[in-house]
This record gives structure tokens, C-alpha cells and sequence, in this order.
């Protein structure tokens, strides 16, 4: 596994996790007003992670040599909830597992 695409997915599965600290915390603040300590512990976690996502996503993409708009779609996953997990998953189903050649097309 490249250096590039291990950083990546690390910081996919965390910034998927961030996401659940930071909405956990967003419930316990404005639905049951019980305390903001989660938004405060989980909302710079979450930002760090949101921009080692994007940069993480920048790098391997550029390695990788995707197309625009591969790099656009893993992107745009940092933003809903947990779509960076659904997107590192389609990601490896089209990486070659280990010292595996890619074979080109014939011309």
C-alpha cells in the first residue's frame, strides 16, 4: 500500500469519525441543551481532519494521476456525514491489491 493512499484512508475513517463526535455534540447542545462540551472538543478535531481529508485527497490524487473529477467527487464526500467511508471504499475496489501490474487496454 502507497504512503499516499494509507494517509488517505486514515484520515477518511477519522474524519468519519470526527463527524459522529461533532454531531453527537450537536445534539447534546441544541436538541437536549444539556452541555456544549462536545461541539467544543469535536468541532476542532473535526476541522483538522476535514482539512487532512482535502489535502490527503489532493496528494493521492495527484499520485494516482485521477482525473478531475475524481478528485472533485472525493472532495465533495468530506461534506455530507460519513460519505468519505463510502468513498475510500470505491476508491480501493479500483486500486490494484499489492504488486499487481494494471493492465492497458490494447490499441
Amino acid at each position: 500500500m502507497s504512503q499516499p493512499y494509507r494517509i488517505f484512508r486514515i484520515t477518511a475513517v477519522a474524519e468519519a469519525f470526527s463527524w459522529a463526535g461533532l454531531l453527537v455534540g450537536m445534539y447534546l447542545k441544541r436538541v437536549a441543551e444539556v452541555t456544549d462540551l462536545g461541539v467544543s472538543i469535536f468541532g476542532p478535531i473535526h476541522g483538522a481532519l476535514f482539512v487532512t481529508y482535502v489535502v490527503s485527497v489532493l496528494w493521492l490524487g495527484f499520485k494516482e494521476r485521477w482525473s478531475v473529477l475524481r478528485v472533485l467527487v472525493g472532495l465533495s464526500a468530506a461534506i455530507p456525514p460519513f460519505t468519505t467511508l463510502i468513498f475510500e471504499r470505491w476508491v480501493a475496489g479500483r486500486r490494484p491489491a499489492g504488486n499487481e501490474k494494471v493492465l492497458e487496454p490494447a490499441a
